[in-house]
């Protein structure tokens, strides 16, 4: 790996491309070095993870309409296929994309990676897929654009915060989704140099999705990335440019959004061109892209920092008789935790019983009442607005708050993988004076946890999840297919999808499409 130094330059400085981020990354996408095969074997347990969470959230209010949307743009031929659609049905490719990315993020249940800011990489998946099938791609082509995509959007979260600018983490998504179509098609440096400048300038937004009373839109915003990255490598292939250089010009994201926003406000703007703000590493020429392999997935339908912490409060309940003998629970955890998940969001929703499912899954105090009364985790029943009303649990999660922990907040941002953790310590104190503590840094499922995710843990995952939605013949088929993916024909990639039985998928509600 080498690591590119990023800052904001004068526009009379004329940067040249080749020192422009932009371009080293379209640099990597087109680099025709061979993928592992540890990495295609890891991309093949994110895409039967991708269809797991899909498939379990398929009836859902928000992928029901994002699935009506697509289905208003059939297409005859060339299209994409579209989750529990039978798959001779298709759409235009960027409507795959939304619907299918949209499926996947429902759930809040597929793979991560955290480091400088925070991502779902798998999110990277529906809009290359969806490209490979309307472009009549082989499986092996499907392999090396999601290898870019992964390296490119992992290596992106390495380096640059969004969240600290109130930036959401799909501008770092759709930058990675349209250089992993451009490795997917072949495309020259070029072409996806302009495509990844596009996508980077029509998807920043901004945090207030995840804030406040949570709606659809954070399963939506994912989608859209990649619906916008779909079209912004449409239009660079019929030979449009795009803003440039995006990251380091004078009015670019970094120089009026990022960093370099924070530098003008407390320096003044005239000092934005003097720090290096950023070094981002991306693989040499010739060098292996395995940055899938630092990512991993989540067993619990949860924001990812509340795995470990479910997976603990399993482990504490085995020492509790009675509930009611709690007095006050404390999580110490890191930063982000705390003020994201935690009690130092200062968001009253997150204390709310009847907030709605996506404030919930990101409310720890919540999670980690239920996880502590119920010993166990469900997609659908730990939400279920019942359950979150319960008198006992309500009781129980408005007892519990958090607190940032100089040493987890350090963990977190560690850069060796055997002291990165995301976890927190417990204290539980009860009415009688006495207290449980407990700790844990990684989830069971973290590759360096107690059980890590394997294939049999992917195909297990998938079989619950999917399991009395389709037919046991639909869940073979699908996972004979997907486990030969490199060796994939155009046609055969065609299939790769989940159908429904007939008569089962809900129908949205008319709009325009």
């Amino acid at each position: 790996m080498k690591m590119h130094p990023v800052k904001v330059h004068p526009s009379k400085a004329l940067l040249a491309r080749e020192d422009q981020l932009a371009w080293k990354m379209a640099g990597v996408a087109t680099d025709k070095v061979a993928v592992p095969k540890d990495t295609a074997g890891m991309i093949i347990n994110r895409i039967i993870d991708n269809a797991s969470v899909a498939i379990a959230a398929i009836n859902r209010r928000p992928v029901v309409s994002a699935r009506g949307m697509a289905l208003g743009h059939m297409k005859k031929a060339g299209g994409a296929t579209v989750f529990g659609v039978k798959s001779g049905q298709t759409v235009s490719p960027e409507w795959a994309a939304w619907a299918n990315g949209t499926a996947v993020r429902e759930l809040d249940m597929h793979d991560t990676f955290l480091a400088a800011d925070y991502s779902h990489p798998g999110d990277n998946i529906p809009p290359v897929l969806a490209v490979a099938q309307a472009m009549g791609r082989s499986g092996r082509d499907l392999v090396r654009g999601l290898a870019t995509a992964y390296e490119l959007h992992i290596d992106l979260v390495k380096s640059i915060c969004l969240h600290e600018h109130r930036v959401d983490h799909i501008a770092h998504l759709c930058p990675a989704a349209a250089a992993g179509i451009g490795t997917l098609l072949g495309l020259k440096q070029e072409v996806v140099f302009q495509s990844i400048q596009q996508a980077l300038h029509t998807s920043v937004s901004f945090r207030q999705s995840r804030k406040g009373e949570i709606s659809s839109w954070k399963a939506y915003a994912p989608a859209h990335a990649g619906k916008l990255a779909v079209e912004a490598v449409d239009r660079c292939m019929r030979g449009e440019g795009a803003p440039s250089p995006i990251y380091e010009g004078e009015d670019s994201v970094i120089a009026w959004v990022l960093s370099g926003r924070t530098q003008a406000d407390s320096q003044g703007r005239k000092t934005v061109f003097d720090p290096v703000y950023y070094e981002v590493p991306l693989p040499e020429a010739g060098e292996p892209k395995r940055a899938i392999l630092d990512s991993y997935t989540k067993e619990h339908s949860a924001e990812y920092q509340s795995q470990a912490l479910i997976d603990l409060a399993f482990r504490m309940r085995e020492q509790i008789q009675d509930m009611e003998a709690i007095e006050k629970i404390v999580i110490h955890t890191s930063h982000h935790t705390h003020y994201v998940i935690g009690t130092g969001a200062n968001d009253p929703q997150k204390m709310d019983p009847k907030a709605s499912r996506e404030t919930l899954d990101h409310s720890i105090m919540y999670i980690f009442a239920v996880a502590l009364q119920d010993g166990r985790w469900h997609h659908v029943d730990s939400y279920a607005p019942k359950r979150a009303g319960r008198a006992d649990t309500v009781r129980l999660w408005h007892k519990i708050e958090t607190t940032e922990d100089p040493e987890w907040t350090a963990k977190y941002h560690s850069r060796d993988p055997e002291v990165l953790a995301f976890g927190g310590r417990v204290e539980i104190l009860m009415k009688d004076g006495s207290k449980l503590v407990d700790e844990l840094g990684v989830a069971n499922a973290h590759p360096n946890g107690a059980r890590p995710f394997g294939r049999e843990e992917y195909i297990n995952k998938f079989r619950i999840l999917t399991e009395g939605i389709i037919t046991t013949r639909e869940q073979n088929r699908f996972l004979e297919l997907v486990q030969d993916l490199p060796k994939l024909t155009a046609e055969e990639l065609a299939g790769l999808n989940v159908v429904l039985p007939a008569g089962t998928l809900a129908d949205a509600k008319p709009g325009i499409f």
